[in-house]
């Protein structure tokens, strides 16, 4: 290429000019000064870089300044509030949040059974504390707010996929405001939309008062939490795990949830603080005695479990996790099916003869689901009645079952009310059902109807008559009264009534029975060896008309089945029974629950 410039240019200029159109026309240039015939500089065109050229061009290529600032940000927003907040969790035994994201998600441990995919708003109100905000004139280190004290994102739990809030208790005292919040109501509207369940890990003391026009009566402020708690509800599994006080809006998300978790000693939930209370009838209470583990675990029933601390509560949650689909559409998982813990030849001897003898269900329960499987949900609360999930054959179920070590098995309001929810609970997530039948039926007396006996047992036979999950009833040993019905007999729509050769269905148990239809014929015998003879003969004859046999010559009940054959037998009866289908009637929702 030639190129001619005036001839007052000096050689320099030129050989400055030939070179900068050698590189940019990738050619020779031959650069002329006026007229001159001769070229004053030549430059040749530059060789073609090759790949190995623009691979090792690309490697010098490194985080910029700009990068690097960004990393730093980030790393200031993950270590939380004021280090004067960080001191007090050591002193509560607490996990600063960040520590506890890793006891969750974390893989540290090689073991690689979860992994936190990804964080939504590390940035939320960062223009509010953030030294390089251009907000912000200058830092105050006792007013941080990173994440605005909520952390929501998605992880990997145990191979399953799910999304996660958690409260930093360094900021503000966990305290919800309206970046949080706005954080908090996104991911659970996800979660609707992905069918993914939801963990909360709960440290709370509520929301910012001071800042309270920003979110509490808003459209899409915090009260939207419970309105995306109940459209939730049913559709994908909510667990609440409490690591603090949770108090007013902060522990409504754990009473939402389907199943809660509490840690003895450190978690506690009330509808007011102490100081509250106080103030507004006088009571002096300590925290722990107003709303802790104890409290909601044994007397309210807001607590599914109690966990001995941080560690046991995500061991508690895991094993929780396995009997639960990730939704509503799906099915609950399965595992290889394992022998009883306990052979099933012993349940026979297990059972008295007598109706008013005590024997504890658990040890049936272990001759008749895959040993190490069953895993009870509140324990401690409404003790007449047993329920948690199991496997039958490697096929997960719910048990709904009467303790006649508890009070004889009879049925308790609170009992009622806990049977009630975990078979609506079980129902909502397709898990089939098996009522394990042994009690004298709802308790009388004054203190059962002030405890409204009638309004919780009718919610216990709701929930069984609108369950369309497959259910199979067992009666053990007696099924007197509305107890039967309760525990889905005949008229429920069961797949199976099926019965051990020791049990017996009727209005109510001989004794009661003798005295309300025989009190004044048998008073009437003078002689108390004859009166005693009598009575005999006529507990005797009730008990052929309650019989077993006798309901199953009448067809009322299925099948009677040898006891050491029961374990088989339902899980050929589940397996067989396990796509059945059901409807409801068609309506908005019933008015009972």
């Amino acid at each position: 290429m030639k190129v001619r410039i005036g001839g007052g240019a000096t050689e320099s200029e030129a050989e400055a000019v030939a070179a900068a159109l050698a590189e940019h026309v990738r050619d020779d240039v031959e650069v002329y000064l006026g007229d001159a015939d001769e070229p004053a500089a030549t430059a040749e065109a530059p060789e073609e870089p090759t790949d190995a050229d623009a691979e090792e061009a690309f490697d010098d290529l490194g985080p910029t300044e700009r990068e690097e600032r960004l990393r730093e940000e980030i790393a200031d927003i993950l270590d939380g509030g004021p280090e004067k907040y960080k001191e007090r969790l050591s002193e509560q035994d607490k996990l600063f949040v960040r520590d506890r994201l890793d006891l969750w998600f974390g893989e540290e441990d090689g073991d690689g059974d979860g992994d936190l995919l990804f964080e939504d708003g590390k940035f939320a109100n960062f223009d509010s504390w953030h030294p390089d905000s251009p907000e912000v004139e200058e830092a105050d280190e006792g007013n941080r707010l990173p994440a605005d004290g909520l952390i929501t994102g998605a992880a990997d739990f145990d191979g399953r996929d799910l999304h996660f809030m958690a409260n930093d208790f360094t900021v503000k005292a966990g305290s919800m405001a309206e970046r949080g919040v706005e954080k908090f109501l996104r991911m659970q509207q996800r979660a609707l939309k992905t069918g993914k369940p939801v963990l909360y890990l709960m440290d709370s003391s509520g929301g910012r008062i001071d800042q309270q026009t920003g979110f509490f009566a808003n459209r899409e402020g915090i009260g939207k939490y419970y309105f995306n708690h109940s459209r939730l509800s049913g559709r994908v599994p909510q667990i609440c795990v409490l690591y603090g006080p949770c108090i007013a809006g902060a522990a409504y998300t754990p009473v939402f949830a389907d199943f809660t978790v509490m840690v003895e000693g450190m978690s506690a939930m009330a509808i007011a603080s102490p100081r509250m209370v106080k103030m507004v009838t006088g009571e002096e209470i300590e925290m722990q005695d107003l709303g802790g583990a104890h409290v909601h675990a044994e007397e309210s029933g807001s607590a599914d479990l109690v966990a001995k601390d941080e560690e046991h509560a995500r061991e508690l949650v895991a094993d929780l996790v396995q009997y639960l689909p990730d939704n509503s559409d799906e099915k609950p998982p399965s595992q290889p099916a394992k022998d009883p813990a306990k052979p099933t030849s012993g349940i026979d001897g297990l059972i008295p003869e007598a109706p008013n003898r005590a024997y504890d269900m658990h040890d049936l329960i272990d001759r008749v689901v895959d040993r190490d499987s069953f895993f009870e949900l509140q324990p401690e609360y409404g003790k007449e009645i047993i329920t948690g999930y199991a496997r039958i054959d490697g096929r997960t179920v719910g048990i709904v079952a009467n303790q006649p070590a508890e009070r004889a098995g009879a049925i308790f309001p609170d009992a009622a009310e806990k049977a009630a929810e975990f078979v609506w609970k079980s129902d909502a997530y397709n898990i089939p059902l098996l009522y394990l039948c042994d009690t004298p039926g709802f308790m009388a007396g004054s203190q059962v109807e002030k405890d409204a006996i009638l309004e919780k047992g009718k919610k216990m036979i709701y929930a069984t008559s609108e369950a369309t999950v497959p259910k199979q009833s067992v009666v053990l040993r007696k099924a007197y009264g509305a107890g039967i019905y309760a525990m889905s007999g005949p008229a429920y729509d069961p797949e199976s009534v099926i019965a051990l050769p020791s049990g017996e269905i009727g209005i109510m148990g001989p004794e009661a029975a003798i005295n309300a239809v025989y009190a004044n014929k048998l008073n009437a015998i003078d002689d108390p060896e004859e009166r005693k003879q009598r009575e005999q003969e006529l507990r005797e004859e009730y008990r052929e008309d309650i019989d077993v046999h006798r309901m199953a010559s009448e067809t009322v009940i299925d099948e009677i089945v040898p006891p050491s054959e029961l374990r088989t037998e339902l899980a050929n009866r589940f397996a067989f029974y396990e796509d059945v289908e059901k409807d409801r009637p068609s309506k908005k929702h019933g008015t009972i629950l």
